[in-house]
């Protein structure tokens, strides 16, 4: 198999990789072993499924998925669950099943964001917006309760200081490539159970990168101080969290949610690197390709 993918392989790509990631013990955020932030993963999961047909529908621009799949997201789940997930998956999706002579998926994706128009800007300002993320605010310029007048990478570029999403946009997501993937691959090696690697990946993005999620909500001083916090946990979690890890990482989660601390930008990002992953493997290229 090669790309460009089937629809049908796209989704159910995007649906696994939204499981995978509610499977796995990640402390601040929702997963099967706890809910929070009033949520539980019934949430997620009623979201993913409607977020799927839009995320990978074939002859659509990044925008117009986006905005179908915030919107069939909201009104299945009743709440804004999986906004970052769809903006970091939209253009991989897209990459995915555009019919190009190139076939490594990374320049596939570079392609697509230096593509993205006014008309992409448009329909995400308008999902942004009808999402109302925690911590959104203002801005003079680029504001997503105002008209678009820039391409969607452009205005992305104008929030990448704050919001890792936004980066990636504009590294063309050089997180994943360059740090999550490599690093996925090596914990699936050691992990005792998939969960497990999952749950390395969580941590280490999130003693790497301080979470914006939490930075809008409260601060960067918050966003740091939760990194350190986990990075001092890091002998948890390197190379590999292990069964006998868990009871301290489930008290880490449990004080977290207790400080309702919801690292959702690291949560965005996990998902991304599984749903990459797995487009990758379906075609049988290496994982860091």
């Amino acid at each position: 198999m090669k790309f460009p993918l089937p629809q049908e392989q796209l989704s159910e790509a995007f649906v696994a990789a939204c499981r995978a990631e509610l499977e796995a013990l990640k402390p601040g955020n929702v997963h099967v072993h706890a809910g929070g932030h009033k949520m539980d993963t019934q949430h997620f999961e009623r979201a993913a499924l409607a977020a799927a047909p839009h995320i990978t529908q074939r002859g659509s621009r990044v925008g117009h998925r986006i905005r179908g799949a915030v919107e069939a997201s909201f009104q299945a789940a009743g709440c804004n669950t999986n906004l970052g997930i769809v903006l970091l998956c939209a253009p991989v999706a897209y990459a995915a099943d555009e019919v190009v002579p190139e076939a490594n998926l990374e320049n596939r994706l570079a392609n697509v964001l230096a593509d993205l128009d006014t008309a992409d800007a448009t329909e995400t300002f308008a999902a942004i917006a009808h999402a109302e993320p925690g911590g959104l605010g203002t801005v003079e310029k680029g504001d997503v309760h105002t008209a678009a007048d820039m391409t969607l990478r452009e205005a992305m570029a104008l929030a990448a200081d704050r919001d890792r999403i936004a980066l990636a946009y504009v590294t063309d997501y050089a997180d994943i490539f360059e740090f999550a993937l490599p690093l996925l691959k090596q914990a699936r090696e050691l992990a005792a159970t998939p969960d497990l690697a999952v749950s390395t990946l969580h941590m280490s993005l999130l003693a790497t990168f301080a979470d914006t999620h939490v930075a809008r909500k409260y601060g960067s001083r918050t966003a740091d101080a939760l990194r350190d916090e986990a990075r001092r946990m890091a002998p948890l979690f390197r190379p590999v969290v292990a069964p006998d890890a868990i009871q301290e990482l489930v008290e880490f989660d449990t004080s977290l949610k207790a400080r309702g601390l919801n690292p959702g930008t690291t949560a965005d990002f996990v998902v991304a690197t599984l749903f990459i992953a797995g487009l990758i493997c379906k075609v049988g290229a290496p994982i860091s390709a």
